[in-house]
């Protein structure tokens, strides 16, 4: 059983202090509902822009929230500090949500919220139709997804990473199942798609941010799952990625990989920029080995009816070998974190 996490006496005060602020309270207040920029607080609680940078600073030197860059893009999210996290919940969960300035703010919130959906949606209507020509030619996501929720299992953990987002599907997915989830992608546009369907969704305890798939910006030896959904035909060296991938990984943690089995769809690489057509299970079983990684289950979802030409969807569940090399105190320690 996972111990309680504690704060000490003097950071404990800082804390208080910084938290103890009508607009300070309103900020971690409406970043419990979403990841928001300076220009979004700065619209919501009616106040110029130095002294909202002001209130952030503070709330940052308390730890009690955190910062991260996306693009030009600054954007502000709760702390993921386990014994912050749990003081900000509970401070917030104690406001009344009928309180005319807290209902206010959140009127505003759910009007910048209806900005990025209609940005989003206007993106991804634009390239829907490429899209649609590849779901075309396999089997419906429901059966994938099914599949995948299969392999995951019911049991919860603690963090989740999602390598290539897109639209944060995964993310959304596994939802039930994490207590944190970071979605990683090197696109600002297919991020606001993300960032929008997750808040659709209520999806609170994830976040996507703007980063290199080669070089995830999130902690290393520090995550139960990591998935790369439909990426590594993007990707010069996949290899590489998956090595990055299972750097992520605490031990005993999995690594779950989808993407096309081997096909002859050149036009995929000719239009839609797929450098790999398709990977074979002796591939990515190489290159997990080479990543120490043990390849636990494959799954394949061939196409049906007529589409007898069309892409055959793979999943493989790989695990970090390292628990099975750990002492049993430990061993245990990391079977109780991941269930």
């Amino acid at each position: 059983m996972l111990t309680r996490p504690t704060i000490r006496l003097d950071a404990m005060v800082d804390i208080l202090k910084a938290a103890a602020e009508p607009s300070r309270l309103r900020i971690l207040v409406l970043l419990s509902h979403a990841d928001l920029t300076v220009s979004d607080l700065t619209e919501i609680l009616n106040q110029s822009q130095p002294r909202v940078s002001r209130h952030l600073k503070l709330l940052l030197d308390a730890d009690l929230i955190a910062r991260y860059q996306e693009g030009s893009w600054a954007f502000f999210r709760l702390s993921e500090a386990d014994a912050a996290r749990e003081f900000v919940d509970g401070v917030v969960a104690r406001i009344d949500r009928t309180d005319p300035v807290t209902d206010r703010d959140l009127e505003r919130l759910e009007a910048i919220k209806r900005r990025r959906q209609e940005r989003a949606a206007e993106y991804f209507a634009k390239n829907a139709a490429s899209w649609d020509q590849i779901r075309s030619l396999h089997v419906p996501d429901a059966a994938v997804e099914a599949g995948l929720k299969a392999l995951v299992g019911e049991r919860s953990f603690q963090s989740m990473v999602d390598l290539g987002t897109g639209t944060g599907r995964l993310l959304e997915l596994f939802a039930p199942l994490y207590r944190r989830g970071v979605g990683i992608d090197l696109s600002r546009e297919m991020l606001a798609v993300a960032r929008a369907n997750l808040e659709r969704a209520g999806v609170g305890q994830a976040q996507v941010r703007l980063g290199d798939i080669y070089a995830p910006p999130v902690e290393r030896n520090a995550h139960d799952l990591v998935t790369i959904h439909q990426v590594l035909h993007y990707l010069e060296d996949p290899a590489l990625a998956i090595r990055e991938a299972a750097r992520l990984l605490r031990p005993g943690g999995r690594l779950l990989i989808v993407d096309f089995a081997p096909h002859g769809h050149e036009f995929l690489r000719e239009e839609h920029a797929h450098l790999r057509l398709g990977f074979t299970d002796r591939q990515i079983a190489e290159w997990l080995g080479e990543a120490e990684l043990d390849l636990e289950e494959t799954r394949a979802f061939a196409p049906r009816g007529e589409a007898t030409d069309g892409l055959t969807v793979k999943l493989w569940l790989a695990r970090d070998r390292r628990i099975l090399i750990a002492g049993s105190e430990t061993e245990t320690k990391a079977r109780e974190e991941i269930a």
